[in-house]
């Protein structure tokens, strides 16, 4: 492995701890927000990410954490990239981060919303999603209800579990 490589992948180590500020037991690789990270043409390190949502509130801290990660491992010089296309995905949230999701309360969100690679097109297509049962994170019970569209965040919603009483988020599909 030349330099080049082992400097990108120490700045993708050192990335993997950066948490999610909204929640912080999922890093922003694991949520898929961390998209690229690789030398400019002048050489500089340019980490790319792409937020949950066009208005996600969270960017700005994303972008201080990352910045402060790479500076406090003498990592050099480097610049941030926001790119909005293509248009994030739950489908990008890892295994692991789902599980974590669902450990700290979230459930996170079901089935696939059909992502491709990023070299294609994607069609759009005004089918809603199927909806399926949401499952308790705290007992699991699909026993569950919505109670608002909108959660703690706008890329959640509020559910209760009809079992156990427990309100919790769910992390919807998009």
């Amino acid at each position: 492995m030349d330099t080049t490589n082992a400097s990108i992948e120490r700045v993708w180590s050192v990335l993997e701890a950066v948490p999610d500020p909204e929640i912080p037991v999922v890093s922003i690789r694991e949520l898929g927000i961390l998209r690229d990270v690789r030398h400019g043409d002048d050489g500089v390190l340019e980490v790319v990410i792409t937020p949950t949502y066009s208005g996600c509130p969270a960017m700005s801290q994303i972008a201080e954490d990352i910045a402060q990660a790479i500076d406090d491992a003498g990592l050099g010089a480097h610049r941030i990239e926001t790119v909005l296309a293509p248009a994030w995905t739950t489908d990008w949230i890892t295994d692991e981060a789902r599980e974590k999701l669902r450990r700290y309360g979230i459930a996170p969100p079901t089935g696939a919303c059909g992502s491709i690679p990023d070299t294609s097109t994607k069609p759009i297509r005004f089918v809603p999603y199927k909806r399926e049962a949401i499952a308790c994170p705290r007992c699991g019970s699909t026993h569950t209800e919505r109670l608002a569209q909108f959660g703690s965040t706008a890329c959640k919603a509020l559910y209760r579990c009809v079992d156990c009483r427990e309100p919790f988020d769910y992390f919807k599909p998009y």
